[in-house]
């Protein structure tokens, strides 16, 4: 075989596996969008993705907030006093400074990201149950192997990524 056959292949097998991340980020986004059903009404998505973040990282100031959103510090103080006026985070002057505000998950907020959460995980763990044993550890390294070439780091915990 030449050395030429092996670049094809190699594309074939980086395509099979784009392939199947889509399919399976398809399952992951419908079961994330099920388990936000639960809350409609009370936080649209970027709002939950706001929560989540506080949830893992703490109480953060304003502009780090909204940088870890990926979003302009302006849309972040929108979203932050929509939520704050629903009592799911409250916005504190910094002990740092008083022009920088700090925003921090409630109680109530904490409450509305775990149970989402838990029905992530429940409806997940049904699905891996069905898989057999062999297949749960390939997937597992496969995971892995995967977060760790986009530079993501590995947790530790669930819990800190607000996956408890």
């Amino acid at each position: 075989m030449s050395d030429q056959a092996a670049p094809a292949d190699d594309a074939h097998g980086v395509d099979e596996v784009a392939a199947a991340v889509l399919t399976a980020s398809r399952l992951l986004v419908a079961i994330s969008a099920r388990s936000l059903a639960a809350v409609e009404g009370t936080v649209t998505l970027p709002q939950f993705r706001l929560l989540v973040v506080l949830s893992s990282q703490g109480p953060l100031k304003l502009v780090t907030l909204a940088a870890l959103l990926g979003v302009n510090p302006s849309t972040a103080t929108r979203m932050a006093e929509r939520l704050a006026a629903t009592g799911l985070v409250d916005r504190k002057a910094s002990p740092d400074s008083g022009r920088e505000v700090r925003i921090e998950l409630t109680a109530a907020g904490r409450c509305i990201v775990d149970d989402v959460t838990a029905r992530r995980r429940a409806r997940i763990t049904e699905i891996v149950a069905r898989m057999p044993p062999a297949h749960r550890h390939a997937l597992v390294a496969a995971l892995r192997a995967f977060t760790e070439a986009g530079g993501e780091p590995q947790a530790t915990s669930l819990a800190p990524l607000g996956w408890t």
